[in-house]
């Protein structure tokens, strides 16, 4: 009896497709690169189902961008403004021509490492993506880098997302935990500024 073949065609090998909003059902495509490891559609779909009330309208900070998965699903369902951080050359290369064949204005990337961007000052977000590559178990570090650069705007969401063994996040004093799901080996949170 032949063996089934249970590999991903290659067809669909390094692409993401936008669950909601204007370019929904839209395929994108993403580099190989290093521990790029775009957030799954099934949990962009919960993410954004928790934050349907808020992203319309809304500055995203979309923090170790990698493929641009969630900052691409918040433009598609209407955020005014999406920064993306992401210091791999063809990762952040890809975002910006994915944008550009979008012809989408309202996204920005900045190449640069996501602690030496929040070491900048900044205007406040209303809403940050973090998603950072889970061998660098830099959420914390994040979240405290965020808080004390005054980079979220009072009432603030962030969606944290980490390998699954590590629980819930250690947030910063004051910031509430509002939601947290488990997904296969992913962990993913919902958390509000004060």
């Amino acid at each position: 009896m032949p063996r089934k073949n249970l590999s991903t065609p290659a067809s669909q090998r390094n692409q993401v497709r936008i669950i909601g909003g204007v370019w929904r059902g839209r395929k994108l495509h993403f580099p190989n690169a290093p521990g790029l490891r775009p957030t799954p559609d099934r949990v962009r779909e919960t993410v954004f189902n928790w934050l349907q009330l808020h992203v319309a309208g809304s500055r995203c900070l979309d923090l170790f961008a990698g493929s641009g998965a969630l900052g691409l699903e918040a433009l598609s369902r209407g955020a005014r403004e999406v920064v993306f951080v992401e210091a791999d050359p063809a990762a952040a290369r890809h975002v910006a021509s994915t944008l550009q064949a979008l012809t989408c204005e309202r996204g920005r990337v900045v190449r640069m490492d996501a602690f030496a961007f929040l070491a900048q000052p900044g205007e406040p977000f209303d809403i940050a993506f973090l998603d950072p590559p889970f061998a660098e178990r830099a959420l914390p570090r994040a979240c405290q880098a965020l808080e004390a650069g005054g980079w979220l705007k009072p009432g603030a969401l962030v969606y944290l997302e980490d390998a699954a063994g590590g629980g819930e996040p250690r947030l910063p004093d004051g910031w509430t935990l509002l939601r947290s799901k488990r997904a296969g080996d992913v962990g993913y949170h919902l958390a509000r500024r004060p």
